[in-house]
């Protein structure tokens, strides 16, 4: 993972997207927060509804943020003015649609597709562009269908083309909504795998934005939405142990917010019962959360064995913060 000195190319802080149909109000992002340094590899995940992709439209530079803040490589999404954002989205970040049809024209070749992107953003010409291209399509795999359109394609080969336009222009993030949503697993494999020798070679940020939880395994970090927040995240790392054996670890970690806040993972909350309020106990290492059950009488009981040593005094959610509309801090590990 990048050092966390450096200065993140994704940078976004209590994020917030409303949407208004019929009259009605509806929360897309409440209060996202999410940090992406310089050449990492992130997959972003969660269920249908649970904002991921109007992240990834706000980062692309298609859609604002109602409020918080949100800067990609430096630019700041929510002042950026209409020609600066054309800019933007030709010269900075890349973008690869689920379908293909959004990413290739039809009746252009392979090669056609990446020089039509470098005319656009008039970056590249002459012996630079053609060497560019040809190495991009290289790096892809797909040099040898160069003089082929989309219809002479396979699924795969389609998305490795639109990859390599994502990249024409040299951005420094490259952004990808479903990237393999209409591949079978097989062909998603390789096409991941395509995309991870990209971030390798050529250093370029990548943010994948997915509900297929088989996409993590590609990454070393993935992070989960839940309900328009960052909830949890999960990092990989590899070590080799005492007899030489190369070992692939994952460690979840629960995403805690400058406020305090994080949320539970839902099977947390449903074997304990988890629901209202809960009880805390401020250990020596580590906080524990004991459900809050009122008893007969109103009053909530202490939680057996809660404290031991010179841990404090087990406190309800309430008490826990003292501002009303500030949640507790918990730890679900």
């Amino acid at each position: 993972m990048a050092d966390t000195l450096t200065h993140p190319h994704i940078l976004c802080s209590d994020l917030v997207r409303i949407f208004t149909a019929d009259g009605v109000e509806i929360q897309a992002l409440q209060g996202l927060n999410l940090r992406v340094d310089p050449g990492e590899m992130v997959a972003v995940v969660g269920a249908s509804g649970s904002g991921k992709s109007t992240l990834l439209t706000i980062l692309s530079g298609l859609d604002t943020a109602t409020a918080g803040s949100a800067s990609v490589a430096g630019h700041d999404l929510l002042a950026m003015r209409s020609r600066e954002r054309v800019e933007y989205r030709r010269r900075t970040v890349g973008f690869v649609w689920q379908q293909t049809s959004r990413n290739l024209l039809p009746y252009l070749t392979a090669a056609e597709n990446v020089a039509l992107a470098m005319n656009v953003a008039r970056t590249f010409a002459g012996a630079a562009r053609a060497s560019r291209i040809g190495d991009l399509l290289d790096l892809l795999e797909v040099g040898e269908f160069r003089d082929r359109r989309p219809a002479e394609l396979s699924g795969g080969q389609q998305q490795r083309v639109a990859i390599a336009v994502a990249l024409a222009n040299a951005p420094l993030v490259l952004l990808a909504d479903e990237p393999t949503g209409e591949l079978d697993e097989a062909t998603s494999a390789s096409v991941l795998e395509a995309m991870r020798s990209v971030n390798e070679e050529l250093g370029v940020t990548t943010l994948i934005v997915t509900h297929d939880p088989t996409v993590s395994g590609h990454v070393r970090r993935t992070v989960q939405i839940r309900d328009g927040r960052t909830s949890t995240e999960v990092l990989r790392s590899t070590r080799v142990d005492e007899h030489g054996a190369e070992e692939h670890i994952a460690e979840e970690f629960a995403v805690l917010d400058r406020v305090g806040r994080l949320q539970l993972p839902h099977e947390f909350v449903e074997r304990l019962e988890l629901h209202d309020r809960v009880r805390l106990a401020l250990e020596p290492d580590h906080v524990g959360v004991w459900p809050g059950t009122r008893t007969a009488g109103g009053a909530d009981p202490v939680p057996r064995d809660a404290v031991e040593g010179d841990a404090a005094e087990p406190r309800t959610a309430e008490t826990a913060a003292p501002d009303d509309d500030r949640p507790t801090t918990e730890d679900p590990r």
